[in-house]
């Protein structure tokens, strides 16, 4: 325990310096500003696993945490589609998942944003498509993005999600 202790007081503290809160600030109020203008409120997603192996929801729930500050920004997730103003697909669309993915896309109001999360998603990944699988999100549904990786990390997964929010429909 003395070790550990005696090796903190020499080393101190050891992180990243925080960014300028002024330009945090900025920042998310142009973010807010842009969500207002294309929805007229705050972003409310639906998040959908459509066979993935979970990866992706991992990088999903760290946007959450209190480093990226989701909600900070008027970003939620909802349960039900119907208040949903995104959707969000991670993994390559199974076949059980197809008509309850196609449900849930016409479940939801307009607009209709849909974002296709990591390499399954996008394209198939290394799944691609066969008897189980009908592969990329864009097989079943309309995709208005696609957010590469595997997993994309929080950052992107940010990123991608608004720039679809800036370009609207």
């Amino acid at each position: 325990m003395w070790h550990i202790l005696k090796q903190i007081g020499r080393n101190g503290i050891v992180s990243e310096a925080p960014p300028p809160s002024d330009a945090l600030k900025l920042e998310a109020e142009r973010i807010r500003g842009d969500m207002l203008r294309v929805l007229g409120r705050a972003l409310t997603i639906r998040q959908v696993d459509a066979g993935s192996c979970n990866g992706c929801e991992l990088e999903i729930h760290a946007l959450n945490n209190p480093y990226y500050n989701l909600e900070g920004l008027g970003i939620k997730f909802v349960a039900s589609p119907r208040h949903a103003d995104m959707l969000l697909v991670t993994g390559p669309v199974s076949r059980h998942m197809a008509v309850a993915l196609r449900r849930t896309y016409d479940a939801m109001p307009e607009p209709k944003l849909v974002v296709a999360v990591g390499d399954c998603g996008c394209c198939g990944g290394v799944f691609g498509e066969s008897y189980a699988s009908c592969g990329a999100v864009s097989n079943i549904i309309p995709v208005d993005a696609a957010i590469k990786g595997c997993p994309p990390e929080p950052v992107d997964l940010l990123t991608g999600i608004l720039a679809v929010v800036r370009r609207g429909r």
